[in-house]
């Protein structure tokens, strides 16, 4: 099984479509403390801890660092001022009204950051945020043959695959996609977040008490839309600002991975918690790319994720020994160069439940794949040549038809070409440099 790329996706799959709900039903703005699910405790140190960074900061600063309303904003700066801890500093040029810290506020806040240095918008309180990442599941709604094919219409690939990984997407259990190196399993599972073509809200962290763990990662989380609805004073407009619209999110990751990246992570000298890689991934794809190559064991790593894999439920804890329970509401992929028997015994492969096997192109797909690749780089072959490399190089030294060698030796042709200053034309001479450069 194989994949190669085509030349754009279709623009309908480059939008995002509809979330299952709309995002002002499914994350209403609170218009009260009660209504934020987090303490008045909790808000009162952050609207301190921003005020110690910025120094001096008006009310809408402050909603759109914090994340809720005006109303809200006031009645923790009334209570701030109340406690001794704001004053009043003169008003900006167009009436707004200046806050900063007194002595006494100034002490409170590093004593907070001393306890928690968390510094961004208003967690979001984990009933809340298990109850939507639930009802945001990629299952919600099942993958048919067309729409995969539609995702997926920027990649040449044989359509028995199309009817091993639908079904595979819509099923809890996980996928492990295995076979030798180059037959395109990384780059299929890359796209497969195209098939979704929706958007989901990310909160931008979440509250396990009075604690705060960050999730949000401008690195993995795409904004969807343009604006800033953490500037809005107004009650009406738009969802709860805490929660970030973004595609749904693709998480990869391959040998760096370890034991710890699966736990909540604590820096002891920002005072901070970060979210693990699959609570990051909640609500779309996590990639665990050449399994057997991690830092942890394949062994390791499925006895720590047996009752999420199972269960959709994930169990975690906070530094102080707190155990707190987050839905795993992601779809999870393996992706292996090694023989699957090798990495874990059968009762382990049972609970993957879906196993495909890549292996090397016939000869119609692979000469589409080749011609593809030499119209995206501009070069011109002939049927004469194509044959030339078959005979004298694949069936010669019996390589088999691997989709990631066109790509390869066409890039090499092309440098040469570019150096040489030659016509863009393949030749016998160029496919013998190629092939001599790129295989030892």
């Amino acid at each position: 099984m194989n994949i190669t790329r085509k030349e754009q996706v279709p623009e309908s799959m480059t939008q995002n479509g509809p979330v299952l709900q709309t995002e002002s039903l499914l994350a209403p703005r609170p218009k009260t403390i009660k209504e934020t699910g987090v303490s008045e405790a909790l808000l009162l140190d952050l609207v301190a801890k921003h005020l110690l960074s910025a120094g001096v900061l008006t009310k809408e600063q402050l909603v759109s660092l914090i994340g809720v309303t005006g109303g809200i904003i006031q009645h923790l700066l009334d209570t701030a001022k109340a406690l001794a801890w704001v004053e009043n500093r003169q008003t900006t040029s167009d009436g707004q009204m200046r806050y900063a810290l007194s002595s006494g506020g100034e002490h409170h806040a590093k004593q907070a950051l001393s306890r928690n240095g968390y510094l961004g918008l208003a967690p979001v309180p984990l009933k809340q945020y298990a109850n939507i990442c639930k009802k945001q599941s990629s299952r919600a709604k099942a993958i048919t043959f067309e729409m995969l094919e539609a995702g997926l219409s920027a990649l040449v690939l044989p359509k028995d695959l199309l009817f091993k990984i639908g079904p595979a997407m819509n099923s809890s259990r996980p996928v492990l996609i295995y076979g030798p190196p180059g037959t395109g399993k990384s780059y299929l599972c890359r796209h497969l977040n195209l098939t979704l073509g929706d958007s989901v809200l990310i909160p931008y962290a979440i509250a396990i008490g009075n604690e705060v763990i960050q999730v949000y990662d401008p690195e993995l989380h795409h904004k969807v839309g343009v604006g800033n609805e953490t500037s809005s004073l107004r009650l009406s407009e738009g969802h709860d600002p805490r929660w970030i619209k973004c595609e749904r999110p693709l998480r990869i990751t391959g040998g760096e991975l370890t034991a710890e990246m699966l736990e909540v992570q604590f820096d002891s000298h920002s005072r901070t918690y970060m979210a693990p890689l699959q609570l990051k991934a909640n609500n779309g794809i996590l990639l665990l790319d050449d399994l057997g190559r991690q830092k942890i064991s394949a062994k390791q790593l499925f006895n720590r994720w047996i009752i999420p894999m199972e269960e959709r439920r994930d169990f975690l804890s906070l530094q102080s020994g707190e155990h707190f329970e987050i839905p795993f509401e992601l779809i999870l992929l393996f992706s292996t160069n090694l023989n699957p028997k090798e990495l874990v015994d059968e009762a382990f492969l049972r609970r993957l439940g879906y196993k495909i096997h890549f292996d090397a192109l016939d000869e119609e797909l692979y000469r589409k794949i080749w011609f593809q690749v030499c119209e995206d780089l501009d070069l011109s072959c002939t049927e004469e040549v194509f044959q030339y490399l078959l005979e004298e190089y694949h069936k010669r030294y019996e390589k088999p038809l691997i989709p990631c060698y066109p790509r390869d030796l066409l890039g090499i042709m092309s440098d040469q070409i570019s150096f040489m200053e030659f016509e863009p034309v393949i030749t016998p001479s160029l496919v013998d440099s190629a092939w001599s450069i790129y295989f030892v």
